[in-house]
């Protein structure tokens, strides 16, 4: 007998989430250390986004193939949860490797194979909180992942300094391979909290069974070969609602953007603070902690406000509180490189922790009521995509644009960034919600 998905309690879906900080954790530790990790390698400025290429490709291959997966995956464990168990379990292997890599070469190795861990985890949660939620409850599930986003990168961007902070480990003190000790000891803590939170969710949180009439579809689906899963994409692509068209636009100029921004952050602080460029130096030390403060301080900003922003979506309008939001988090990157003085960075990191909070809840809520149920994971893939493709074009693209046009100086990288953020504030304006779809008898009751 079929029925509607219930309004699960606020508890419910904070247990449901509490993985996404593991995964969270995970990438914060990439946005603040893979940039000082390479250049004690001996990576030039201008090879960075290269070398960051791993993002962007694993998450454009394996977001939309695992999310169709997904969809189709029958298991005793469930759809979902396959996923996040194999996901957490390589992604602390690489968390573990990363501090001992030798050459760039390994780092960049391993980062290939973190990132396509945190994707094969990544897809399937989006779809999770979706099949667990209704309609109504989308807002607060998908921005209550935007404070676990805030928490874990938070967390992952404070740790280096918290070490040197409780006298554990000296600022500068440094391996064989010219990584310091407080990077050695935040991937390892990342390891730890990769693999126990999404556990703690596959533990406290199960997916709702599938009906027979499912389960029947999906084994003549499946039947066919793997080349369901492409059908599937394919399909999907030409059934794509102009929404999400729309939507990928604006994603464009915003995801390009973010990784900007953590690529060249400690290169812009480590002038405009400590007028250094020596990756060797005590200063660039100093600038790598000084970018874990100022990354966890937007990060801070982004739990404490995701629930308002959650609250606000639903009262007011989800498009013109994105709007809002990516236009403080572009302001606040064009003032980030005027100010000297470190004790007044918090300011810019408001605006932008506003608009980061944003980006990973509020897109989610505009969209979910315009996809089909049971195409969930196929288009939250796709939807990734959308966030992957950006990136990967900076990869290609960016060095080009920062020799040529931005004179390789990193100051002028942030502005760039914080400008095409903008611009994206002002394109999610040309966004209109799309029709919510009607809760749907999809599972089996309990």
């Amino acid at each position: 007998m079929a029925f509607i998905k219930p309004p699960l309690s606020f508890r419910s879906i904070i247990n449901m989430n509490v993985g996404f900080f593991g995964i969270q954790y995970s990438f914060g530790l990439q946005q603040t250390n893979m940039t000082p990790l390479y250049s004690y390698l001996g990576a030039n400025p201008d090879d960075i986004p290269l070398l960051n290429l791993a993002g962007p490709m694993t998450g454009l291959i394996i977001q939309p193939i695992v999310g169709a997966m997904s969809d189709k995956t029958i298991s005793r464990f469930g759809r979902r949860v396959p996923y996040f168990m194999i996901g957490a379990v390589f992604c602390s292997i690489c968390l573990l490797l990363m501090p001992f890599s030798r050459t760039l070469w390994m780092a960049a190795g391993l980062l290939w194979i973190l990132d396509a861990a945190n994707n094969i985890t990544m897809e399937p949660y989006r779809a999770f909180v979706s099949d667990k939620l209704p309609p109504e409850q989308h807002a607060t599930g998908f921005l209550t992942q935007s404070f676990f986003t805030g928490l874990g990168i938070t967390l992952a961007n404070l740790t280096p300094s918290l070490l040197v902070a409780s006298g554990l480990i000296l600022e500068n003190s440094r391996s064989s391979n010219h990584i310091t000790y407080t990077t050695y000891a935040a991937f390892l803590i990342g390891a730890v909290a990769s693999l126990t939170s999404v556990f703690y969710t596959i533990f406290t949180t199960k997916e709702y069974p599938l009906t027979e009439q499912q389960i029947l579809h999906i084994k003549q689906e499946t039947r066919q070969g793997i080349g369901y899963i492409f059908r599937d994409i394919a399909q999907a692509f030409q059934d794509m609602p102009p929404l999400m068209r729309r939507l990928g636009v604006v994603y464009l100029f915003n995801w390009y953007a973010m990784f900007v921004y953590w690529q060249f952050i400690t290169l812009c602080l480590a002038r405009t603070i400590f007028n250094t460029q020596d990756p060797n130096s005590l200063a660039f030390s100093s600038a790598q902690l000084l970018t874990g403060k100022v990354n966890a301080t937007y990060n801070i900003v982004t739990f404490c406000t995701a629930f308002l922003l959650g609250w606000l979506a639903k009262k007011i309008s989800p498009v013109g509180i994105h709007a809002l939001s990516l236009l403080l988090a572009g302001l606040g990157l064009l003032a980030l490189p005027l100010i000297s003085n470190t004790s007044l960075l918090f300011l810019p990191m408001i605006g932008f922790g506003i608009g980061w909070a944003s980006m990973m809840g509020t897109p989610y809520v505009i969209l979910a009521g315009s996809i089909p149920e049971e195409k969930t994971g196929i288009y939250m893939g796709i939807l990734n995509m959308f966030i992957v493709l950006p990136m990967m074009l900076e990869t290609l693209t960016f060095r080009y644009i920062y020799r040529y046009v931005l004179q390789a100086n990193p100051v002028h990288a942030i502005y760039f960034a914080g400008l095409l953020i903008t611009i994206a504030a002002v394109l999610t304006l040309t966004l209109r919600m799309g029709r919510t779809r009607q809760p749907e008898p999809a599972y089996a009751s309990h």
